[in-house]
Formats: structure tokens, C-alpha cells, sequence
């Protein structure tokens, strides 16, 4: 990872060091030891976006921008967003879990294709086969899908950004690795400092 702030700090020294500090006060020593995080920063470049008209069936907007969930497996959001490698361009389309804030499966493609995203009749039958109810938001407004857009903010800040990628296969294997830290390392101040693991966890023993 490109590296972490100060609450990303605050919350490793409470859960994994047993030490009592608010933010402010991490944010005072990063300040007074020249230490700056330079992630999270307005991106200069157009965002990749996948509109081109209306396609295809539609489902209803169910979700109608309620991202809460206060457990796993209840509301799982996915999108295709566009990274620059060295031979070219890279879509991941990760599938997050709104509950826990887990990465809970992702593909990788060289085109953003409509095998990607799956948006066929087959598809939503499948769907509906296992009683699982499909909420679309409207092409082009990314309002609608603002808790995974947010992750994409995070993955272009915090893996991709100042970075180089040799190859293709390097971008995925390295995208892999982020992922297993996203789940198991990151911390989230939502999850009041817990890991996405670790909610998910903790949810399924309660």
C-alpha cells in the first residue's frame, strides 16, 4: 500500500497496541516529525466511466442510495472502474460487501466487457434463482453506487497511485495482495477499528 493517515494509525496503536490516543494527537506527532500522508488527494485525470446509453433490462433502484448494513451478506454492491498499466489498461470489478466493508470477490479484465458484468437475462435469472434481489442504479450517476465508488477512491489512492506497473499480470497479482490487506489489515473507522475479517467474524459468533 501507498501508505496510511493518521486514523488508519490511531486505530492500529488502540486495537493491536492496547494504546489509548485520539486522532488529534497522532495527527500532532505526524505533524511534528514531518510525516504526511498524500493519499486521498483530488485526482487530475478524467475517472474512467463506463456510460454509453441505456442497455439491456433494467432492475428497480432498491438500494435508493441506503448503503447501512449492520451485518454481512445483506447488501453487496459491484462496478467496473479503470486502471493505466504498462500495456494498457486493467478493469477490476471488485464485489463489496456494504456490512462488513469486506472485498468479498473481484475479476479483472483487460476490456470492460459485458462478460465482466454480467448484466444478461441468464444472469439475473441466476439471480433470482437464488432469491437474491438486484437493485441497479441509473447508468452515469455514480451517486447511486457511492459505497462502492468510494472503494475504487481507495484502491486508485492507496495501491495504484504513484506506482508502476510492469506488466498486465503484475497489476492483478499485486491487486490480489491489496485485497488480502483490505480485508485483513485495513482498519475501518465505520467498523469502530475492527477489520473487515474481524467484523465478519465477530458477526457470525453473535
Amino acid at each position: 500500500p501507498n501508505g496510511c493517515g493518521h486514523r488508519q494509525i490511531r486505530m492500529c496503536l488502540v486495537h493491536e497496541f492496547g494504546v489509548r490516543v485520539s486522532h488529534k494527537s497522532v495527527l500532532k506527532v505526524m505533524r511534528r516529525m514531518g510525516l504526511e500522508c498524500r493519499i486521498r488527494r483530488p485526482n487530475p485525470y478524467r475517472k474512467y466511466s463506463s456510460y454509453r446509453d441505456e442497455t439491456g433490462a433494467r432492475a428497480e433502484n432498491l438500494l435508493n442510495r441506503d448503503f447501512t448494513a449492520d451485518r454481512p451478506w445483506v447488501k453487496l454492491g459491484t462496478d467496473v472502474t479503470e486502471f493505466r498499466v504498462a500495456d494498457g489498461k486493467a478493469y477490476p470489478a471488485p464485489v463489496y460487501d456494504m456490512g462488513s466493508k469486506e472485498i468479498v470477490a473481484r475479476d479483472v479484465s483487460r476490456h470492460p466487457d459485458m462478460a465482466q458484468q454480467r448484466r444478461l437475462q441468464w444472469w439475473r435469472d441466476r439471480l433470482a434463482g437464488l432469491n437474491i434481489r438486484q437493485s441497479m442504479s441509473r447508468k452515469g450517476n455514480c451517486i447511486d453506487n457511492a459505497a462502492t465508488e468510494q472503494v475504487f477512491g481507495h484502491l486508485k489512492d492507496e495501491f495504484h497511485a504513484g506506482r508502476e506497473f510492469a506488466s498486465y499480470e503484475q497489476f492483478k497479482n499485486e491487486l490480489d495482495a491489496y485485497i488480502i490487506h483490505w480485508n485483513t489489515k485495513r482498519r475501518q473507522i465505520r467498523l469502530e477499528g475492527h477489520t473487515p475479517e474481524e467484523f465478519r467474524n465477530m458477526s457470525l459468533t453473535a
